[in-house]
């Protein structure tokens, strides 16, 4: 099947012509991204005092990031279902409140549990908003050259925040209560609410979608991300030798699987897999999970390499990611120029590879010194960089209007899952190739062979892996590019 023609049309008094027309929403549509980009990494940095103040055990502490992550992922395509039926802007302003709120509620935690049900309403409010972002800047525009560079934009702010955020909660707690790290939330949703509120029009009931919400389909698709999600943590924490891991790998691939069976035979599916079918947005989304494994995967060996194997302290470990912090940030200027080039399309594919190579390199040269894995964390950030916001794209441009929303969920569920794969695969090809504790002071000769034997091992399996989802998504992709640039090409169509 084809994929939708999307014809550009020119500009009209009623279309923005540049990014500055549209500042509120952009800036409240970059708020979103900030919040969901921030939260956790900040609250990384407060776990040890939270444990301390609410005596919670380690376990617990877990589920105060883990909990967040698991609704967030989970609740994704089910509300960017219901957010193509009810209104993109309405369940975004809807998220922002429920974000607001649960974000003030931090102020009345005394003990562990509350605070993972505040975390529980965090999920939920990131999971009616993000997806909404992406689709929200998308619809913005009908001229895809700026549709690019606002997602940049709204990225790089969030990216930013990544970056700074551990930083400025380590500086905040010297000072202050860990309760003002969630409670910075509030005014973030604030801000984006407002922008968005004066910055976006209403949806136009003609391009919401009408079929009836499938409830069924719904509950299945939200199991299945859930376990999914549960198993990667499971094999890091249990281990591969536990029979938990295996138990939640095998439950997600069975209700995966009912899920398949209800979308196929649904009279009106949830998702309908026939759209995901289409080159665009399988391409899209191969090339986008390639990209999140890829870079959690490579974070994880790397910053136990520096601290475990080179000894490295933690502040000298975080100065050593600098190159990764510095391409993602300043990366996006890579995007534009890349896209006028070659094309939306080609820019996915290069920029996927990227990511492949930079993965051959650390599993290569990573045990030759810091040189090779700067190189490293360079290409694989440098290609994520531009995948995330091209591929991200090209999946909006593939789907139907009324579907953008479910789409972006598509998109960022695909980088969650991934993302916990790569971390899981990688930690237990550690726990299988390494004898002992990871954190014992003083390694035999042999274990440090055996570490070095067991990162070029799981350094292997993610470029495998990596390398198939780009394969796959080149394959799957458009065989003629006829997007390049957008703006000088009004009357461009997908192949």
């Amino acid at each position: 099947m084809r994929p939708p023609v999307h014809r550009q049309s020119r500009a009209t008094p009623s279309t923005p012509r540049s990014l500055v027309e549209v500042w509120p929403a952009l800036a409240g549509l970059s708020a979103v991204f900030l919040f969901e980009m921030l939260d956790n990494s900040v609250l990384n940095v407060a776990l040890p005092t939270i444990g301390r103040q609410l005596s919670a055990s380690t376990t617990t502490l877990q589920w105060v990031t883990g909990a967040y992550s698991v609704v967030f992922g989970g609740l994704m395509l089910a509300f960017g279902a219901l957010a193509d039926r009810a209104g993109r802007r309405k369940v975004m302003l809807v998220g922002l409140v429920l974000l607001g709120v649960a974000s003030l509620a931090t102020m009345f935690v005394t003990v562990a549990w509350q605070l993972i049900a505040v975390r529980v309403l965090m999920g939920v409010a990131a999971a009616m908003t993000t997806p909404g972002s992406l689709a929200l800047a998308f619809r913005l525009f009908t001229d895809d050259k700026l549709r690019v560079r606002a997602t940049t934009l709204i990225s790089t702010v969030g990216l930013v925040g990544l970056a700074v955020g551990p930083t400025v909660g380590g500086f905040v707690l010297t000072f202050a209560p860990w309760q003002v790290l969630l409670l910075a939330n509030a005014p973030v949703a604030a801000l984006a609410f407002i922008g968005i509120r004066v910055g976006i029009p209403a949806d136009d009931p003609a391009d919401l979608h009408r079929d009836p919400i499938d409830v069924a389909g719904a509950v299945l698709g939200t199991a299945t991300i859930v376990l999914a999600l549960l198993a990667p943590t499971f094999f890091v924490e249990a281990g591969a030798a536990s029979a938990l891991p295996w138990v939640a790998t095998a439950a997600a691939l069975v209700v995966g699987t009912c899920f398949v069976i209800r979308e196929k035979t649904a009279r009106h599916p949830l998702l309908d897999l026939k759209l995901v079918a289409r080159p665009l947005v399988s391409s899209g989304l191969a090339l986008k999970a390639a990209a999140g494994l890829a870079t959690a995967g490579l974070s994880y060996l790397v910053t136990l390499q520096l601290q475990l194997d080179l000894g490295w302290t933690p502040a000298q470990a975080a100065i050593g990611m600098l190159p990764q912090v510095v391409v993602l940030i300043a990366g996006g200027a890579l995007i534009s120029p890349l896209i006028t080039r070659v094309g939306l399309t080609k820019a996915a594919w290069l920029s996927a590879v990227a990511v492949v190579c930079g993965l051959a390199v650390y599993t290569a040269l990573g045990r030759l010194g810091y040189v090779w894995i700067a190189a490293a964390l360079v290409l694989v950030a440098a290609g994520m960089r531009v995948v995330g916001v091209v591929a991200g794209n090209n999946v909006m441009r593939g789907l139907p209007e009324n579907r953008t929303t479910i789409g972006a969920a598509l998109i960022d569920t695909a980088s969650e899952v991934t993302t916990g794969i790569g971390i899981a695969l990688s930690g237990t090809i550690l726990a299988a190739i390494f004898p002992g504790a990871l954190t014992k002071a003083v390694w035999s000769a042999q274990q440090t062979v055996d570490f070095g034997d067991a990162i070029t091992y799981a350094g292997l399996a993610l470029t495998l892996l990596s390398a198939t989802l780009v394969g796959w998504g080149i394959v799957r992709g458009p065989r003629a590019e006829s997007d390049v640039p957008a703006s000088s090409t009004p009357d461009a169509t997908d192949a």
